[in-house]
């Protein structure tokens, strides 16, 4: 089975896990019974032994399409011949089924015709590591490895091939089959019969489930179709026990195809709550940033004992274990090592603490006003900055090449600690005010000092660097600097060149930095950042408020950028050189971009006529 394009993929799930569903009809990922459990298919990651759950149509000459039903996480997979038209509804029921760890349901359909349909459900438990035993019976199969039972529930005849189930069946026009995959217990022949009259009322429970969930968005701009798809794929990402959000669902997919940056992103990075709480807080949809406001309370609550916060936890609040390489596969088209874990979660990103510090000021002035409890730990994490913000860190890239006085860094331990000041001043708390004041302008004055290059006539990557990082667009958008400051408008001017002119954009789309120029402690190349993409555009847009020429360019590179979106509206998190998508998918980081760039260029448009 040849590899799908990362771009080929839609997803469903539950708020607990995803699966990759290809416009083949393949699912080549699917990690059960959460999002950071071993992959039960993996095909994506290897497409000889990941394991795959394909249902496609016998004939060769058809046409694929893949769509949502409107506003909602139910995929369609549709196949179109001379033949006839059949369509795979594929979706996990929400809400999630009492006494159940989650189910994916695959209901296939034939809507004119007739169509002869091929199924193989070929699963590899813990990353193609586990050995499995297979029982058929008439009422599906069970497959049992030593940490994990699956049922595959049908009534079309299965027989066994090699370590999986294949089937050959035709249906006529208005036929279905129906096959429901969960978990069952240990021994357990195969899972209890599932009629088609329960699927269907698990199926419209579903659909009420999203139309009520993305109803609460108060977004009707310009772009609202993107913006409420956006919106979709993050709540598709929120691990619901917990009210966390996975920065991908996805692990290893590479950045460059044959390259090694390949990473596991199934958890939760802190830098994340930020760009999270004001992009769903922008468009109305309270009760998911409530929910990961309470799982940044707990981290809050247990600050490590000199006052620090790890850079990621996982779903659960709990500490990452250290990466491994899964030498058994061998990666996206040939893209190795394949990692779990991630050893990034032991660096020191001073970063964090601004995002973390931005995303409860705007939580208490927009949501709920935080509580004193709350405070105490946040008082003591800022007299944490206040003693650390001097020293070197990887940043907010993760680099393994060696630490760097970031200016990025700095400039959020700048947040950190006027956030933390105006949140004490409105809600008027006990807080070390001089203290605060005092290292605020230490930062700033440090930044415009050392963070400025002359040579450049731009902020740059860390002090004393010529070197142009993409992060320092956030400056205007967190309220470091005027957009129209001269520093500013220099800085985004020198950004906004070509690479082979210095600068970081190639056709709209914006490099995180030139990896030929910073020693990052890897080999090989990458493609442009997708949310990068949308900080330009958000620079650009402030701007805009007060030159026309400006705002025009915003508005054309943000349609640009939409074009880049797969079938489905979905981003990876970078985009290559031929438009393809590349890293793990979709990235919660380029939709919570998207949203921000889309609400503040709406309202930008709203007081000015561009043409």
């Amino acid at each position: 089975m040849a590899y799908q394009p990362i771009e080929n993929y839609g997803i469903v799930g539950d708020m607990h896990t995803v699966a990759l569903v290809g416009i083949n009809g393949s699912v080549d990922w699917f990690c059960f019974p959460r999002f950071d459990s071993p992959s039960v298919f993996a095909a994506i990651l290897d497409d000889k032994k990941g394991g795959h759950f394909k249902i496609c149509p016998q004939n060769d000459h058809v046409t694929n399409k893949q769509i949502y039903w409107p506003e909602t996480n139910v995929l369609i997979t549709r196949f179109l011949s001379q033949d006839g038209v059949g369509e795979i509804v594929d979706f996990m029921p929400v809400p999630v089924p009492e006494n159940s760890n989650g189910q994916l349901v695959r209901l296939v359909k034939v809507l004119r015709g007739g169509m002869k349909f091929r199924l193989e459900c070929f699963p590899t438990f813990n990353y193609a590591r586990d050995k499995h035993k297979i029982d058929i019976t008439s009422e599906g199969a069970s497959f049992h490895s030593k940490s994990l039972s699956l049922g595959l529930a049908t009534h079309i005849p299965l027989k066994r091939h090699r370590n999986g189930i294949i089937a050959d069946f035709k249906l006529n026009e208005g036929e279905q089959a129906l096959f429901v995959l969960k978990q069952i217990d240990p021994g357990t022949l195969c899972c209890l019969p599932f009629s088609e009259p329960e699927a269907h009322e698990l199926f419209k429970e579903t659909i009420d489930y999203w139309h009520h969930w993305i109803g609460k968005c108060t977004y009707t701009g310009k772009w609202r179709e993107m913006v409420r798809r956006s919106a979709l794929v993050l709540k598709l990402m929120t691990y619901e026990t917990t009210g966390s959000i996975v920065a991908a669902p996805t692990c290893s997919l590479p950045e460059e195809i044959g390259g090694e940056r390949n990473w596991d992103y199934r958890y939760t990075w802190i830098r994340d709550a930020a760009f999270t709480l004001y992009g769903l807080m922008r468009i109305g949809l309270m009760d998911a940033a409530s929910g990961f406001m309470d799982w940044i309370e707990a981290r809050c609550n247990e600050l490590n004992p000199e006052g620090s916060l790890n850079i990621m936890y996982g779903i659960c609040g709990d500490h990452i274990e250290s990466e491994e390489i899964l030498e058994n596969l061998e990666g996206y088209k040939g893209s190795r090592p394949v990692r779990i874990g991630n050893g990034a979660a032991t660096q020191l990103q001073l970063d964090i603490y601004g995002e973390l510090m931005d995303s409860v000021y705007l939580f208490n002035k927009h949501g709920t006003p935080i509580s004193y409890d709350l405070w105490a730990s946040l008082r003591k994490l800022i007299n944490w900055v206040c003693d650390n913000w001097k020293r070197k860190d990887e940043g907010i890239w993760e680099v393994r090449g060696g630490k760097q006085h970031n200016v990025y860094s700095k400039l959020m331990c700048w947040v950190a600690v006027d956030r933390g000041i105006r949140l004490a001043d409105k809600r008027s708390f006990p807080a070390d005010r001089e203290k605060w004041l005092k290292v605020r302008d230490q930062i700033y004055e440090e930044i415009i000092k050392k963070g400025w290059s002359n040579k450049r006539q731009a902020f740059t990557q860390y002090y004393g660097s010529d070197k142009l990082d993409a992060s320092v667009l956030m400056m205007p958008l967190v309220f470091f600097m005027s957009p129209t400051d001269p520093r500013m408008m220099k800085t985004l001017d020198a950004i906004d060149q070509p690479p082979e002119k210095g600068g970081l954009v190639s056709n709209s789309l914006v490099y995180r930095y030139n990896v030929e120029e910073t020693k990052d402690g890897l080999r090989g190349e990458e493609g442009t950042f997708n949310i990068c993409t949308f900080w330009l555009i958000e620079a650009l847009t402030r701007i805009g408020m007060h030159d026309r020429t400006r705002l025009r360019e915003a508005v054309f590179m943000f349609e640009q950028m939409l074009s880049y979106a797969n079938h489905l509206g979905l981003y990876a998190e970078e985009t290559g050189p031929s438009g393809e998508a590349l890293g793990n998918f979709p990235q919660a980081f380029t939709h919570l971009a998207l949203i921000s760039a889309a609400f503040n260029l709406d309202r930008a448009l709203g007081s000015k006529v561009v043409v």
